[in-house]
């Protein structure tokens, strides 16, 4: 049996341009928890329409993909941390991308996202895009689940 991604598991209607697994025209990502349990992982493999110039991905899918992927660790620790049977909707406080190097798009690339902190509906996340074995980029950024009321609040 195949393990589903968090994105098909809970938001399978989901239209985000980075994670929604209904958009026909996002990237689409899937999100998977690790094997031990304490981060988040993910496999993406860039299409020639995702580069700045040729071999080299887009600072702007660097971005979404980080985003997005770290958005759903904190989800998913989230409701880990509540006992829940669904992780809240969140919603990006802030993020911050470093680009360490060309990210290649010749390969896969890994996404790797562990919460540094958790503290009342708030999850800070590091995450990691990384190429044969290379950290290109970083994030660092702060997810917080939204209430009733949120334009985002039932977005899954």
């Amino acid at each position: 049996m195949t393990k589903k991604s968090l994105q098909d598991t809970y938001a399978p209607h989901n239209a985000c341009f980075g994670c929604g697994p209904s958009n026909d025209k996002g990237l689409r990502i899937k999100s998977f928890v690790s094997d031990d349990g304490q981060k988040v992982v993910a496999e993406f493999q860039p299409e020639p329409h995702h580069e700045a110039f040729p071999g080299v991905l887009n600072g702007g899918i660097i971005g979404s993909l980080l985003d997005c992927h770290c958005n759903w660790t904190a989800a998913y620790f989230l409701m880990k941390k509540t006992d829940a049977d669904s992780p809240p909707c969140t919603v990006t406080a802030d993020y911050k991308i470093s680009l360490k190097r060309p990210t290649p798009t010749n390969q896969p690339i890994q996404l790797v996202a562990t919460p540094i902190e958790i503290s009342g509906n708030k999850v800070k996340v590091y995450g990691e895009l990384i190429v044969n074995g290379k950290v290109c980029d970083t994030c660092e950024g702060t997810f917080v689940a939204v209430t009733e009321g949120h334009p985002a609040y039932h977005r899954w």
